[in-house]
This record gives C-alpha cells, structure tokens and sequence, in this order.
C-alpha cells in the first residue's frame, strides 16, 4: 500500500473503532493490529492517538459537509432547501452503523486539559453553523444579517439535538419533529 493510501487506512480504521468502541476504549494496540501493521509504522504517519483522533475528525466533517452540501444542491430553491436538511439527516440515521455524530461523541470522552481536541470539534461545529448561515442567505430574501444568524441557529441545534436524540432513542422522530419544528423559524420571512 502506498504512503498516502496506507495513512487514509490508519484514519479510516482507528475512526470507525472511536465511533464505535469510542475514543478512550481504543488504544494504539489495537488500532495497529486493526489496520495490520507494526506500531513503527503507525508512528511515522502520527505523533500520537490524539492526531489520529484530529485526522478522523477532520475526515469525517469534510466528507459530512461535502455530502450536505451537494444533498441540498440538488433540491428546489426556497422550503425545499432549507429543510432538506433534516432530510439529510434522516438518510444518515439510516445508514448501517449509526451511532449518532461522531463530534459529540469524542467530546463526550475529553477532559477540559484537551484543548486541541475540543478546539477542532468546536471550529468543525462553527462551520457546521456558517453553511446553515449560507443555506438561509440564499432561500430568504430581504432578510438581515441578524435575522439569518438567528434563524440558522436554531436550525443548528434542531439539527444537533435531532442527531443525538435519534441515536438516543434509536429512532428517527426526534428528525422528524425537528422537521417540522423548522418552518416556524422562517415563517415570517419571504422564502424564496
């Protein structure tokens, strides 16, 4: 396997035992023997457990937001964008293995001494929060800035409660509700 092949491997493997097993439950041994190479090698492509956690956090956000992204591209401007959201949701609560966001889940398991750590999970969050900010500039018009913050804000923790409540209940009415919940947040607005 070639270096950056056999590094994507490392991230791929040692973040699906995090999400799993979660990130204190798995050490550097098994993740090695996971991915089926000597401890050297692991530590030639990382410094530690923490920059591996650091790379699949970033793996896992970009490959989110790309999916996001492009999910809602392919919708009708206006309601259908805004709440293609939830929608998005819904699919990624019906994949196989879901165990709610994996963010949340690694900050979870941090002390407040883990400042790297929650300083990624907090910048993936905020940018999380700035797409929704982009998703309501472009559906509403004629609408301030402060009006979008507050209405993409409360879209953000409809959405974060509803990822974390499905998983909770290992149901998917905690998407739906939030759904429905999201409309009163634009309706005095002009949708496009």
């Amino acid at each position: 396997m070639q270096r950056p092949q056999l590094h994507e491997h490392i991230i791929t493997t040692a973040g699906n035992l995090f999400y799993v097993n979660g990130y204190n439950s798995t050490g550097i041994n098994e993740i090695v023997e996971k991915c089926g190479i000597a401890k050297a090698t692991l530590y030639s492509h990382f410094k530690s457990k923490e920059d591996i956690c650091i790379a699949y956090l970033q793996q896992r956000h970009d490959q989110m937001l790309g999916s996001l992204k492009s999910f809602i591209s392919k919708r009708k401007s206006g309601k259908n964008q805004l709440l293609a959201i939830f929608d998005f949701l819904r699919d990624l609560y019906r994949e196989e293995n879901f165990y709610g966001c994996w963010s949340l889940k690694t900050f979870g398991e941090l002390s407040p001494q883990q400042k790297k750590l929650i300083g990624v999970i907090q910048r993936h969050k905020k940018e999380l929060l700035m797409f929704f900010g982009e998703v309501v500039g472009e559906n509403i018009i004629n609408v301030s800035k402060a009006e979008i913050e507050k209405i993409s804000g409360g879209i953000y923790l409809l959405f974060e409660s509803a990822i974390t409540e499905s998983y909770l209940f290992k149901n998917d009415w905690p998407i739906f509700m939030a759904k429905n919940m999201a409309p009163a947040l634009f309706m005095n607005s002009e949708v496009k």
